[in-house]
């Protein structure tokens, strides 16, 4: 497991709050049926790197996810417990963009993860998504931040 090993590696000597992303991460993104998330299918293979990734002690696993209506948190919530019930409740982050109307899905988690950064400068903060844009706009934006896309889950 080529993402286990670099995590385990690079990140020996720091703890680490892990955040992931959600669609195109570790479910299938289906851009015909965005609103429908209890049929997700989950990307098994991403979800054992993540579940081994976890069993690591310095290693803490977040979910920070976009949602377009309120009521899918309740169903994206469903999802991880069926399908990643490690990530722990109070680690989860679902921002619903019903919520935020007038702040884009970069802007949304960036701003969470910059309050996060600065209020935990102890730890290395790494951020696990599949979307190009809100990767550049995290890399412009929070310096401290370490990015990867899926594709380095790939072995």
């Amino acid at each position: 497991m080529y993402f286990y090993d670099k995590i385990k590696k690079e990140y020996q000597n720091s703890y680490v709050v892990m955040f992931i992303d959600m669609d195109g991460v570790i479910t299938d993104y289906d851009v015909g049926f965005p609103l429908n998330f209890k049929t997700k299918r989950p990307v098994m293979t991403n979800i054992k790197t993540f579940e081994k990734i976890n069993t690591l002690d310095n290693v803490e696993i977040h979910i920070l996810s976009i949602c377009k209506k309120d009521f899918q948190i309740e169903e994206k919530n469903d999802w991880i417990d069926k399908y990643i019930p490690f990530i722990k409740k109070e680690h989860r982050i679902i921002l619903s963009k019903e919520s935020y109307p007038d702040i884009s899905s970069p802007e949304l988690k960036c701003n969470y993860l910059k309050e996060f950064v600065e209020n935990n400068k102890d730890k290395k903060v790494i951020m696990v998504d599949d979307d190009n844009a809100i990767l550049k706009y995290l890399s412009t934006n929070i310096k401290e931040l370490d990015l990867y896309q899926d594709s380095s889950l790939l072995d």
